[in-house]
């Protein structure tokens, strides 16, 4: 299997996206850690392909960080386990400009407890922005942990003008 990756830069710094042939597989952050997310075993990568998947990615994200788009629609290849998979099913039901705490996203999927696991599987997702992981923040407000920073979560937030006590600079 291979892998066509490109960067693009982008308000909140430089970013790797990377697609199979099924869909967009990962959005990695600049000093993102090469194992937090789950990429498929022996694939090669190949840098700068052509791919209609990266070309729409970039172009979608483009028009996202200048407020000309609210929802992306992309083929997505994410893998993860059967939870993560739920988790992130339920972070793209959560609409542009509005938040949930990861107390909320735990009580959706039925597990008021699994609360850490709900914030586990958001740190582990694949296609930040695209899958508004930065949409979650903690039960007091506050912003929390983002694979890309948290001042760029912070910046996506007021990108969608989210009024959070914790965003006021």
């Amino acid at each position: 299997m291979s892998l066509i990756y490109r960067f693009v830069d982008s308000p909140v710094g430089r970013l790797k996206l990377m697609a199979s042939a099924k869909g967009l597989a990962a959005i990695l952050w600049h000093n993102d850690s090469p194992h937090r997310v789950r990429l498929p075993e022996d694939f090669d990568l190949i840098e700068d392909g052509k791919s209609k998947i990266l070309d729409a990615a970039e172009e979608q994200l483009q028009e996202y960080f200048a407020g000309e788009r609210r929802e992306f629609s992309l083929p997505l290849d994410l893998r993860g386990t059967a939870f993560q998979q739920s988790v992130w099913e339920a972070l793209l039901a959560i609409s542009y400009g509005e938040t949930k705490t990861y107390g909320q996203i735990a009580k959706q999927l039925g597990d008021p407890n699994a609360v850490r696991a709900v914030g586990a599987a958001n740190g582990r997702n694949p296609v930040s922005i695209v899958v508004p992981c930065h949409r979650v923040i903690g039960a007091s407000g506050k912003l929390t942990g983002f694979a890309g920073g948290l001042d760029a979560k912070a910046h996506l937030l007021r990108l969608e003008q989210v009024s959070l006590f914790s965003l006021r600079s």
